[in-house]
């Protein structure tokens, strides 16, 4: 049953990386939620930080909405559900605005998703170190913008003076409203490494630097105007719940118990593949490879997600217990799979990019280590050689984005870079494990899902 829905909601969006979408976000979140707006928080993208930084500030989970890995009518499933109890939708873009697939394509763009939701759009523009040259940027923008879609701009790293100086002319030439400025403040940027904003944790007094961001974005920027431009979304279609049809009697039985590594090291998870895990039946059981000895009781499988093993090397080889545990508990047949920083954990060993070689859980022969430049990244689609988690001719869709590399990558799969049809071999597969660099994003390809938990329930079987 397909029906049309009117939901309040804007995607912040910009025009470049690094224009300070992540910081107005946070602190539109936590305006909105101190007005008791109950604003609900959406990330386009394949990106794991901005979530949680997300989730810092509303205590709700982030979900990711990319269109790639979706199609429109899970894109606009996920989001409805998301919204069904929440007052405004705020989606954080991705890149600029118009930048998608291979940087070139529209697909996984800002843009697309929120042509295919039907979001007005708030653009942030770094406004540093610029003055009349904001216009033709603007224009340019403006004049791409086929949809109609931009309704507002906030000029970001600026002065109250310039702004009222400039929003005039802007709204005067270019018939766009200026809602506002954010100054030029060190407390307002969130730190970066070479993967990412640093996470959530790792900033000092995040929760006070946000509610500071908040309170400057009151003072500085019309937040009444951008809770009324939410009302400017139109009405999307959206059918029922289309991954329901994968729940078998299998996995509708007793709860499936998955354990999934959960710490400072490993906190990279798409929402969306936990809440399918779920809804096919799995109870996940957090443990903590950094804090625990063991893995938790009467698990029948096991998850280990990306994350900065890297980081906290040290510590991982310290903790020989929890090491032997998991190594002991997948040569037993414990179904298991791992991803990017997961995948490196199960190494051998580890070489950071000091150069100094800790050993992890000797599971897979050979090292990980620091290629000193990044390795993959982009988008793929996933091919089985052998079809064990997938139907034969089916693809999983996932994401890579790091600068380390492996001695044993894997043979068992083929990736595609859907852009530019680059293939590469990858991943270390049998019937009951799946280990490699790609996140894959479990809902593109839900028999994953499905296989990796019957595989756990006959596990659990045979402990019996």
């Amino acid at each position: 049953m397909t029906m049309k829905q009117n939901m309040r909601g804007i995607m912040i969006a910009a025009v470049k990386s690094g224009s300070g979408k992540t910081t107005v976000t946070c602190a539109l979140l936590e305006a909105l939620k101190q007005r008791g707006c109950r604003p609900a928080s959406f990330k386009c993208g394949p990106d794991y930080i901005d979530p949680m930084f997300h989730k810092t500030v509303i205590d709700v989970p982030s979900c990711n909405l990319d269109s790639f890995f979706c199609g429109e009518e899970l894109l606009r499933e996920i989001y409805s559900q998301r919204m069904a109890d929440n007052g405004i939708g705020v989606v954080e873009g991705v890149m600029g605005l118009f930048d998608g697939l291979g940087g070139v394509r529209e697909e996984g763009s800002a843009y697309h998703v929120a042509s295919i939701l039907q979001l007005p759009i708030l653009l942030v523009v770094d406004a540093h170190g610029m003055g009349r040259s904001i216009l033709p940027l603007l224009a340019g923008f403006l004049k791409y913008d086929r949809e109609n879609r931009i309704k507002g701009v906030i000029l970001n790293r600026t002065s109250r003076n310039f702004c009222e100086r400039i929003a005039p002319v802007i709204e005067a030439e270019l018939s766009l409203p200026v809602f506002g400025f954010l100054p030029n403040k060190s407390e307002l940027k969130l730190e970066s490494r070479h993967l990412g904003l640093k996470l959530p944790e790792e900033v000092k007094d995040i929760k006070k630097q946000i509610c500071a961001s908040a309170h400057t974005l009151e003072e500085c920027v019309a937040v009444d105007r951008i809770i009324e431009m939410s009302d400017l979304a139109g009405s999307i279609p959206c059918s029922d719940d289309s991954l329901s049809k994968y729940v078998s009697p299998v996995l509708s039985q007793s709860p499936i118990r998955i354990g999934i590594a959960l710490d400072e090291a490993f906190c990279f998870y798409y929402e969306e593949n936990l809440n399918l895990l779920k809804k096919l039946g799995a109870k996940l059981i957090p443990f903590s490879p950094l804090h625990d000895h063991v893995l938790p009781e009467q698990l029948d499988g096991l998850l280990l997600g990306g994350g900065y093993p890297e980081l906290h090397a040290k510590r991982l080889e310290e903790n020989v217990p929890m090491r032997s545990s998991i190594r002991q508990a997948i040569q037993t047949g414990m179904p298991s799979v791992a991803e990017c920083g997961g995948f490196l954990y199960l190494h051998a060993a580890l070489q950071n990019e000091k150069g100094e070689t800790y050993e992890m859980c000797n599971v897979l022969p050979g090292k990980c280590f620091y290629a000193g430049k990044l390795v993959r990244f982009g988008y793929i689609e996933l091919a089985e050689k052998k079809p064990v988690f997938l139907s034969k001719g089916s693809v999983i869709k996932g994401h890579e984005f790091h600068y380390y590399d492996s001695e044993t990558n894997g043979l068992d799969c083929t990736a595609r870079k859907p852009a530019s049809g680059v293939s590469f071999d990858c991943i270390h597969q049998g019937q009951c494990h799946f280990w490699g660099f790609p996140h894959l994003y479990y809902p593109s390809s839900p028999d994953f899902a499905v296989h990796f938990l019957e595989e756990a329930r006959r596990f659990s079987r045979r402990k019996e």
